[in-house]
């Protein structure tokens, strides 16, 4: 039956977000380092062992939506509309990102993060994770016909976007100005005849 199965992803779904939730609050109130996973799985009223089902190592507890934000951004390939040029589609989806990333509640959280060595490498990794997971979405799609090098390329300057955008004083704004960049970029893969120098008299 579907009913029982929906009620038991639903309970799975709540568990997880109530150890994020408690991790998170327990990360700011006492310090990152200064909370173990046993200190959250007694807070959250859960086995360790429910922890680490959930989230693979301490780190992940503070990236707790970095499966969903690697999601959103493959089907901002997978997901547009027939013809839709490719760039407009992630230059959208990296502006919500974004958005609710610098929103005033998060400062906390990114705080934390610069301060702490071990959550800095953990983003980093997650940030070339998902670069590899769009550059496969890219060049799984025919209608854009490119090298493995370009998407990969282009899924890089992608993430980098959303990393600058997100230090920059005017995020909206430097995710203009860097799209611009790689709009460029990409119209130069898809027509290499017109990248700068190139052309003969």
């Amino acid at each position: 039956m579907t009913v029982p199965s929906g009620r038991r992803e639903r309970k799975k779904a709540a568990t997880r977000q109530k150890i994020a939730d408690t991790a998170l609050r327990l990360f700011l109130e006492r310090g990152y380092e200064a909370v173990g996973i046993r200190d959250v799985a007694a807070e959250a009223d859960v086995a360790v062992t429910t922890v680490f089902s959930h989230f693979a190592s301490k780190e992940a507890l503070v990236f707790e939506q970095d499966e969903d934000f690697e999601q959103r951004l493959t089907q901002a390939v997978t997901g547009r509309a027939p013809h839709e040029p490719l760039i407009p589609a992630l230059r959208r989806e990296i502006q919500a990102l974004v958005r609710h990333c610098t929103a005033d509640s998060a400062a906390p959280i990114w705080r934390m993060i610069d301060e702490s060595p071990a959550l800095r490498e953990y983003e980093d990794s997650m940030r070339l994770r998902h670069a590899e997971s769009l550059a496969a979405a890219i060049a799984a799609d025919p209608a854009l016909s490119q090298t493995p090098t370009a998407c990969r390329a282009i899924a890089r300057f992608v993430i980098d976007a959303y990393s600058l955008a997100r230090e920059a004083a005017d995020p909206q704004t430097a995710v203009d100005e860097i799209f611009q960049m790689i709009e460029a970029a990409w119209a130069v893969t898809c027509h290499p005849g017109n990248a700068t120098g190139t052309a003969g008299p």
